[in-house]
């Protein structure tokens, strides 16, 4: 991964869903968790979505916007929201330049088989835009308490 704690983090302008273009610097002067994941709506992504829902106030009390990014499209990041109730923001990476930027679009492996896919990474960024801490290892059910760790 080319990202390290300490760098500034890469700025972005991507859509979210509902249309509305999220910027880095939209979020100076607050602490911001940027949590990338594979797909809308499949088990370990709906078990992680759903612990930082859970724990969602909590982690805005310690100061922390939430924000998750996947390549699926508007449409599927608003059914996940509404069927899981989700109360913070996901942004629609579908050209990949954002998931490219923060190094998380890497070759995988399953069954066998190896393609290109969006790793589970997180990254938690201070008021002033510098990387705190990247967690590459994502407990899904506990991803709250690792924030609150880091």
């Amino acid at each position: 991964m080319a990202l390290q704690i300490g760098d500034k983090a890469p700025d972005f302008a991507i859509p979210d869903q509902d249309g509305i273009v999220h910027k880095l610097s939209d979020y100076q002067g607050r602490k911001l968790v940027i949590y990338f994941y594979p797909k809308d709506d499949t088990p370990g992504c709906t078990a992680q979505a759903c612990n930082l829902r859970d724990n969602y106030y909590d982690l805005r009390l310690k100061g922390y916007e939430i924000i998750g990014v996947s390549v699926d499209d508007e449409k599927s990041h608003r059914k996940f929201i509404q069927k899981f109730e989700l109360p913070f923001t996901l942004l629609s990476d579908t050209d990949k330049k954002m998931v490219e930027a923060y190094g998380v679009w890497q070759e995988k492996s399953m069954y066998g088989r190896k393609y290109m896919g969006t790793m589970r990474y997180t990254f938690i960024i201070d008021e002033k835009g510098i990387i705190q801490d990247i967690i590459t290892n994502v407990d899904t059910k506990e991803h709250a308490a690792q924030l609150v760790k880091s």
